[in-house]
């Protein structure tokens, strides 16, 4: 069966890791005759967590697109992991759906990782359900949980349901938009319909009364009628709740049990009769300032939202379709490549299970195989047609590592395997640092690595180890110094010859040109590692040719890139060549880049030498009740407090802190949070070390340098 754009929702299920999206997922597939075995976490046999890594885990790490029909909608479902870590995942699927399925956990509240995705709902402007699950549990709060989202959400937080015995024995729920009472029975399943207890009568109507005031909020009739008869009929209650739903006015709230199979059928219901479809979601955003409408009858405009390499298979890629419509054996034009790919078979996905399909109508998602080169962002299209849709913006990395394979012979297949996950994966970074002479992974966080470790060494058979990544200091001076030297080289024949004498200072732009020499030529160069080289040739007399320019600066920037100190960068520093002396046979390029660069190595060990270090502005988010933890431990790693304040119930902490003192901090946050804080980081500037920490440096340097 064919569904139109208008039959088709696209949900995401969202929340901590922990809250149950997997359970509930499989069982809104179960309900719906998508399977026929409720399957189980535990036992791994859930249809969306179908990795070996996310087997031996117990929980989601990939999201997962899946599909069931419900009444006269095809749902397709997008489950997506808990933890920041593997927040990309969680990016590219909020920006292909039209509806966020928020998981709460009735025991632990609203948690960083349901904060999380409220600041990534706002952002895409996407409609949002709140489900509050695990009702069943001994220590369930829903009450608690409701205050909570509403507290930190706001007052457009508001519930539909309740739980009537939550806890042991859960099975009862009042739903105050039909009015009526569900009872599941003990193993859950269809549930009975009942009337509402006179005791929660009072209770059940108010909250009917607030949907239909927000049902009236946007339609002028209905808010006529409402003020007339003080109520809404069940059509015109679902027009109301369908476009202040679609408008992010409403957030409604619901109750389930996902591990007793309790709550899913109603939630469904509500996604078929009230939740956008893709035609009623805003148009895509293009590139060039215009909008893409969700239209079959248009041009096909598809967009790919995930890539992954599955053995045996070959890369997968998952799209929506944004326009027009879509059948096996068509050419599309890839705006990124300006090249053509055919996509030769089309697919629906349930998790590692796919059929094939004959057609896709705009707003519906797929997944296609083998596709040239196609990578997460690319826009396919006809081909005379230019529409690209504007890409979806990742985090920066927040943690980063250095890798080493076992053996040199090792390294060639360690980066190709690194580079095919860092196609499929837009938050991991890989960088070959030819300053720090080390191969680095950037990423969001200690289990986001983890991750890239296992695949490397699982799928791909390549044993690696990560170690601590070094620093990239850099290194300046702060005082003016002088220095010269003659190069002198005589083994028969053509000899060598150069003597160069130079001044070095402190740069920064906008100084004053030298008042004691004659400036003849002034060359301001930004330097590749950051910074700048001032040169400035001052020769009068003609004591050293003005050909041998480029060789002179060429020799300076030479001893630059391998700092005197530690072989770090030197940046920012004037050169002033004033005198010099050469010879018209033995004098030579080669002789003048040698002369330079010893000249410079000689000033700039009198010049006050000082070590730079990368400085990083880092923000972390926080309960209070370990907030004097957070700070304790930022204070070990020389960080400089900038600030202090609450965002919503949290403690923000503001604070510069060194680069060399954030190894790890992930995992430390994590600790001493008990996963309950969150924290971003951003370059900012180099500073100066401490003297011990130079000191430390220069024998660390030493050591190596003799050790070699």
């Amino acid at each position: 069966m064919k569904y139109s754009s208008d039959n088709i929702r696209n949900v995401v299920m969202l929340g901590h890791s922990g809250s149950g999206k997997t359970s509930f997922t499989e069982c809104m597939l179960y309900e719906a005759g998508q399977i026929n075995r409720l399957g189980s976490i535990s036992e791994q046999t859930v249809t969306s967590d179908y990795t070996n890594i996310e087997k031996e885990r117990g929980n989601s790490i990939f999201s997962t697109l899946m599909h069931t029909y419900w009444k006269d909608s095809k749902i397709n479902i997008i489950d997506t992991p808990g933890y920041d870590d593997f927040i990309g995942e969680v990016i590219s699927a909020l920006k292909v759906a039209d509806t966020g399925v928020i998981m709460l956990h009735a025991v632990n509240g609203v948690e960083v990782g349901t904060e999380v995705v409220w600041d990534y709902i706002q952002r895409f402007n996407t409609p949002g359900i709140l489900i509050i699950n695990q009702l069943d549990k001994e220590k369930s709060d829903y009450q608690t949980t409701l205050d909570q989202a509403i507290q930190r959400f706001g007052n457009k937080v508001i519930p539909i349901q309740y739980p009537l015995n939550e806890g042991d024995g859960f099975n009862t729920i009042v739903d105050a938009l039909r009015m009526i009472v569900y009872k599941f029975p003990a193993d859950g399943g269809k549930p009975t319909k009942e009337a509402i207890p006179e005791s929660e009568i009072r209770r059940a109507q108010e909250l009917h009364n607030a949907l239909v005031e927000v049902a009236a909020e946007n339609d002028e009739a209905l808010m006529e009628k409402f003020f007339e008869e003080g109520t809404l009929n069940e059509t015109e209650l679902a027009k109301g709740l369908t476009v202040a739903l679609a408008q992010q006015q409403f957030f409604p709230v619901f109750c389930c049990s996902s591990t007793q199979n309790m709550g899913s059928g109603r939630i469904m219901g509500f996604i078929n009769d009230i939740a956008p479809s893709p035609a009623q979601r805003p148009p895509a955003e293009l590139t060039s300032g215009g909008t893409l409408a969700c239209d079959s009858t248009d041009d096909p405009s598809l967009f790919v939202f995930k890539t992954l390499s599955e053995p045996k298979v070959g890369m997968l890629s998952y799209f929506k379709v944004y326009s027009g419509s879509v059948q096996p054996g068509e050419e599309f034009y890839n705006q990124r490549t300006r090249s053509s790919e055919r996509i030769s078979q089309l697919y629906l996905s349930n998790g590692k299970s796919r059929s094939n399909v004959d057609q896709l109508q705009a707003g519906d998602i797929g997944v296609t195989v083998k596709l040239k080169d196609v990578l997460t962002n690319d826009t396919l299209t006809a081909k005379d047609n230019s529409n690209t849709i504007t890409q979806i913006e990742y985090p920066l990395s927040r943690i980063r590592t250095a890798v080493t394979p076992p053996s040199k012979s090792e390294m060639e297949k360690l980066m190709k395997a690194l580079h095919q996950i860092e196609m499929e994966d837009p938050t991991l970074r890989v960088e070959q640092n030819a300053q720090l002479k080390q191969t680095l992974l950037h990423g969001q966080g200690q289990l986001h690595l983890d991750l890239i470790k296992y695949r490397i060494e699982k799928v791909n058979g390549i044993q690696m180890e990560f170690e601590k990544p070094k620093i990239p200091y850099r290194e300046t001076i702060t005082r003016l110094s002088e220095a010269s030297f003659r190069h002198k080289k005589q083994s028969g024949g053509s000899g060598q010859f150069a003597e160069v004498h130079m001044r070095i200072e402190p740069y920064h732009e906008g100084m004053a040109d030298p008042a004691s020499l004659s400036v003849r030529k002034i060359e301001i160069e930004d330097l590749p590692w950051g910074g700048q080289l001032a040169f400035y040739w001052c020769i009068v007399g003609g004591s050293i040719d003005s050909k041998y320019i480029n060789a002179i600066k060429k020799g300076i920037l030479s001893k630059m890139e391998e700092g005197p100190l530690t072989g770090s960068c030197v940046q920012d520093i004037r050169v002033c060549i004033y005198d010099g002396k050469m010879h018209a046979v033995d004098s030579n390029d080669m002789a003048f880049m040698i002369a330079s660069a010893q000249a410079f190595k000689k000033a700039f060990k009198s010049a006050a030498p000082q070590i730079l270090e990368p400085m990083y502005d880092l923000e972390v988010l926080c309960s209070n009740d370990v907030m004097g933890d957070v700070m304790g431990d930022l204070q070990t790693r020389r960080s400089m407090i900038q600030g202090m304040g609450a965002e919503g119930h949290y403690q923000k902490i503001m604070a510069k802190v060194p680069l060399a003192e954030l190894y790890l901090y992930s995992s430390s946050l994590r600790s001493m949070s008990q996963g309950r804080a969150k924290f971003t980081r951003t370059f900012a500037d180099y500073n100066a070390v401490p003297q011990d920490v130079q000191r430390a440096l220069l024998a660390e340097h030493t050591d190596h340098a003799e050790a070699a």
